[in-house]
């Protein structure tokens, strides 16, 4: 008689009116498992952060660009102001030194500007040039009310139109600002010299016609 190893073939008890998958232990549930429905909530829950967060990315954004413009705005204005101040003052300092560049000038034509005298004023009139001072005024150039003032007026023959005949004090500008205009004397056209003109014209031209054949 074979004798048989206990324990091999024996079989878990089964309560009466079970089936035998009764018998067999079941998986239990993994914990954290959320239905799909709390999934799909969960993603567009963090969709709508998503874009929370890029919304206010851009407003941020935009706020950092009018920030930039309006320093490089505040930048220019601060420069432009620099500039305006700069030359205001340049300009007030030559205003201050133009009556001694006239007493050089007039010296200048009489002769009188000799000796040390001489290399200061000329010194002087170098260091205005290199701050941007220039001088302006001519004789037999047109009158330009702008940046002349007439101070004498006569009439001329030999003259065209109303034009400068004498530089009384010169004119001074910086770039195209002028600080002081010219003072000059000017001389018109005579009175009836161009009707005299115009009428010499027509005589010369009816002269000149083309003969009768």
């Amino acid at each position: 008689m074979t004798e048989e190893t206990p324990g091999f073939d024996e079989k878990p008890d089964v309560p009466s009116g079970a089936t035998p998958d009764d018998a067999e232990p079941k998986a239990a549930p993994q914990e954290g498992a959320a239905p799909a429905g709390d999934a799909s909530a969960q993603i567009a829950g963090l969709t709508a952060q998503l874009d929370q967060v890029r919304k206010a990315l851009e407003e941020r954004t935009a706020d950092l660009q009018r920030l930039q413009a309006e320093f490089q705005n505040y930048r220019r204005r601060v420069e432009r102001d620099r500039v305006a101040v700069k030359e205001i003052a340049i300009a007030n300092l030559l205003t201050e030194l133009m009556p001694t560049l006239d007493d050089i000038g007039r010296a200048r034509e009489h002769g009188e500007l000799l000796g040390g005298f001489k290399s200061v004023a000329e010194s002087l009139e170098t260091v205005a040039a290199k701050m941007g001072l220039q001088q302006f005024g001519k004789e037999g150039e047109p009158f330009d009310p702008t940046i002349h003032e007439a101070l004498m007026h006569s009439y001329a023959p030999d003259v065209t139109e109303t034009t400068c005949v004498a530089i009384l004090q010169p004119g001074y500008r910086i770039g195209e600002r002028t600080i002081r205009p010219a003072r000059v004397a000017v001389a018109e056209p005579q009175p009836g010299a161009q009707t005299v003109k115009d009428e010499s014209e027509a005589d010369d031209d009816k002269d000149n016609g083309p003969e009768e054949g």
